[in-house]
């Protein structure tokens, strides 16, 4: 039995990325998926790229698959340097060093796809169906705005726009799920201090979310709520 690990919109936060990693299991076939916004928002914005980059060096890329999000596009782009603090301005000079993270950047995918489940940061172009690969563009993928839900002949895991907004329920920061075809895992660590982790079991095609307290099957948000 093998599973898909998925998190999203670290934002910064190393204490709660460290939180979420620790409940991850990475041994066997095991497969963890980062789907963007490492940066920007909160503290440790090297703290958390530098975890990722020692994750690939330990497991390979192949199992710690590392996708690109928009605020990874701002600092490519030069839009948002990666040591300005969201709330507090520029409070780390890491000027010199950053070449080295903006091009491990560029080499981002922008998504990755497990049976019939997309991972991507925001969403792809559903109404090119089973051309999404084709029709989808890199703005798309990072910065699709609003959250689609609905049915899609694959399922799509994404973050990028908080749950609660989604929900409609402004202290909802757990993972959200339409029902149909749609899990967004965004959980806005900066207000909810956790980040949302997603277990997909390749064998039974289920969904799950970890906790410290074991793995629970995702039902549909309205069932739950």
């Amino acid at each position: 039995m093998s599973s898909v690990y998925a998190m999203s919109d670290i934002h910064g936060c190393l204490q709660s990325f460290d939180e979420a990693l620790n409940l991850v299991d990475l041994s066997g076939d095991n497969k963890l998926v980062l789907c963007g916004d490492y940066i920007h928002g909160g503290q440790d914005n090297y703290g958390v790229l530098n975890r990722i980059i020692e994750l690939e060096r330990k497991y390979g890329s192949d199992k710690i698959i590392v996708l690109a999000g928009n605020h990874e596009d701002m600092a490519i782009d030069g839009r948002w340097p990666i040591g300005e603090d969201r709330f507090f301005g520029s409070g780390i000079d890491n000027d010199e060093s950053d070449d080295r993270y903006i091009l491990w950047m560029q080499n981002l995918r922008r998504y990755y796809v497990e049976g019939d489940t997309i991972f991507v940061h925001a969403g792809v172009d559903e109404e090119a169906n089973d051309l999404w690969e084709w029709g989808t563009d890199d703005y798309t993928f990072t910065e699709k705005y609003p959250a689609q839900t609905g049915k899609f002949y694959m399922n799509i895991v994404a973050g990028h726009i908080g749950t609660g907004v989604i929900s409609g329920e402004q202290n909802f920061h757990d993972i959200y799920y339409d029902g149909e075809s749609h899990y967004y895992i965004d959980g806005t660590v900066l207000d909810s201090g956790t980040i949302p982790v997603i277990k997909l079991d390749i064998d039974s095609g289920k969904f799950y979310r970890v906790a410290e307290t074991g793995d629970w099957l995702i039902l549909p948000y309205d069932e739950e709520n």
